[in-house]
């Protein structure tokens, strides 16, 4: 009888969520703006005086100077984002933190989330999202996926007030742990005040801390007491930011209006970006909006498919005919440039010294310049061994001994090697060793770029092995190849340059061939970044570890000797 009576309750509160106040949220939609569609022009004209004029003044009516002493809050989504969804946000986490089922599961909840309040589809979002992930996988995506697409979506002007002012507070409504990383790092936001969520044994439940939703007003009142900030910047369409905002000394707001009539203005330029974005991580390359998103899913069967076809004739066909085949599949790929067919009159073979982009490259260019080549790398997995059409040789990372392959292999035939040690998907180029440069004297710098749309074919912290197979599902991946000339003999080694001067000279080449930027970042600083480790194989630290635990046992022995003695 008692749970008779309980699920009864259950029905009535699940039908008044779901069907009254939508309901009730619909007719007020339509009474509001409904019958204005038939005058539409001067309807919209009045609605958006009366907004604007009668609250707060445009962000771009602040003043940046004397703002050194000031303190600003503000909320990161609507305010200095230019979306005003979370879902992207949320979906981006659900995917790269945990998998393509919650994805999926997060984005078939999408029509349900239409009809619920703002506090009920943030608990849903929060709860598909972080139900069991992992607390240092979250630490993750916030450090290595999140940031790019943040300064994407960054607000030039409402970024430059909060740039002008001396203390930096941030109030948001979301999961702290969403925003935390990238506005302390790339905004030097001092304090950020977000929607706590509980966790157990290193893992996330989905629910939110006992406080629940942080509501900006309180959480301000709070925090400054009686004191009241000199700046707060709010959205236009928000009323919960209106009130937060109204407890400040000056308030501006974020107009949608505003940004659409001045929408090139409102981006963020990348030569703008508070902090340069060289690394990211994570799959996805697009912004995934709701219909983005749907857009991928109904792709993924197809795009397998179409990954396994080109494969298969990068593999087992000639090369004419794999371009020809890999073009009608949708490949984009062209060359330009000369390329050196034979070797000069000593009998030394070309060493190809090309930028590194995806784990493809030694493969789209040996296609594109009908040539066998081999290449070395450094950390292939066994698969991608496997499926590579061109020979591959693995090197130690031990100077002599990669040197000693790296000679033998050049005496046998044309080599490529990739001097930055790992990819880089940013227009910058990495610091590139000069090993290459004390081997041979026929060096030809290749320029090689990529584009993508919808998977990234890079990981720093992922399966590598599906490296490949990522790149290929893109419905058009495109490979460039600009064939440098030949090095002059007299800026080599053997003509009187240093191994380092050499690998600087054609890392500038490189660089302006392509319109990037050359930087000393090396691989261990993309891995620290990214993954928090040094980039080296597992094999290598299992190795590390027992030689360490072998040392402190002899350690432990010899003491224990010295103190029998």
């Amino acid at each position: 009888m008692d749970f008779s009576i309980v699920l009864l309750k259950l029905v009535e509160w699940f039908i008044y969520q779901l069907l009254a106040k939508s309901c009730y949220r619909a007719v007020r939609k339509i009474r509001n703006y409904g019958f204005f569609f038939k005058n539409n022009s001067s309807s919209s004209s009045s609605l958006g005086t009366t907004s604007t004029r009668s609250l707060f003044p445009s962000v771009s009516k602040c003043c940046l100077e004397g703002r050194e002493s000031q303190i600003m809050v503000c909320d990161i989504y609507g305010t200095l984002l230019r979306s005003q969804s979370l879902f992207p946000y949320f979906m981006l986490v659900a995917f790269e933190g945990g998998s393509i089922f919650r994805a999926l599961i997060l984005l078939l909840s999408y029509p349900l989330l239409l009809v619920m309040n703002h506090e009920i589809r943030l608990r849903i979002m929060v709860f598909i999202t972080f139900c069991g992930l992992k607390m240092k996988v979250m630490e993750s995506v916030g450090r290595a996926v999140l940031p790019k697409f943040y300064l994407e979506e960054l607000n030039v002007q409402a970024y430059e007030v909060l740039a002008s002012s001396g203390r930096k507070v941030v109030f948001t409504s979301v999961p702290r742990v969403m925003v935390d990383g990238f506005l302390q790092e790339y905004l030097k936001v001092n304090v950020v005040v977000g929607t706590e969520l509980q966790s157990c044994g290193g893992y996330f439940t989905g629910f939110l801390h006992g406080s629940g939703l942080l509501v900006k007003h309180k959480a301000l009142k709070e925090f400054f007491g009686e004191n009241k900030p000199d700046i707060g910047l709010g959205s236009s369409s928000s009323l919960h930011d209106h009130l937060f905002i109204s407890l400040c000394k000056e308030a501006y707001v974020v107009s949608k209006v505003d940004s659409k009539n001045i929408a090139t203005s409102s981006v963020m330029p990348r030569e703008k970006y508070p902090k340069p974005l060289v690394f990211h991580d994570g799959r996805l390359a697009f912004f995934p909006t709701p219909s983005a998103t749907l857009a991928m899913f109904l792709w993924l069967p197809l795009g397998i498919i179409l990954a396994i076809y080109r494969l298969v004739v990068g593999i087992f066909f000639p090369y004419k005919v794999a371009i020809i085949l890999g073009c009608w599949s949708g490949v984009d790929l062209s060359i330009k440039g000369h390329n050196p067919s034979k070797p000069n009159q000593k009998g030394d073979h070309v060493l190809y010294v090309c930028t590194h982009r995806t784990l493809l490259d030694p493969v789209f260019l040996s296609t594109l310049i009908a040539k066998p080549l081999t290449a070395v790398t450094y950390s292939l997995s066994k698969m991608s061994e496997l499926m590579a059409p061109i020979k591959t040789v693995r090197l130690t990372r031990d100077r002599q001994q990669d040197g000693e392959t790296m000679e033998r292999l050049l005496k046998e035939g044309d080599l490529v090697v990739c001097p930055e040690g790992t990819t880089c998907r940013e227009p910058y180029l990495l610091r590139f060793s000069s090993l290459f440069a004390e081997l041979a004297d026929e060096i030809v710098p290749v320029a090689m770029n990529t584009h993508v749309s919808m998977f990234y074919g890079t990981t720093a912290s992922g399966l590598k092995c599906l490296d490949p197979i990522f790149f290929l599902m893109n419905p058009r991946p495109s490979y460039h190849v600009q064939i440098l000339e030949k090095v002059p003999k007299e800026l080599t080694c053997n003509g009187g340059k240093s191994s380092c001067e050499v690998a600087n000279y054609i890392q500038r080449q490189l660089a302006d061939a392509l319109g990037f930027e050359c930087t000393t970042l090396t691989r261990k600083d993309k891995y620290l970044m990214l993954a928090g480790n040094e980039g080296v194989v597992v094999q290598d630290q299992k190795k590390k570890k027992k030689l360490s635990h072998m040392i402190s046992l002899k350690k432990e022995m010899l003491k224990q000797e010295e103190d029998s003695e």
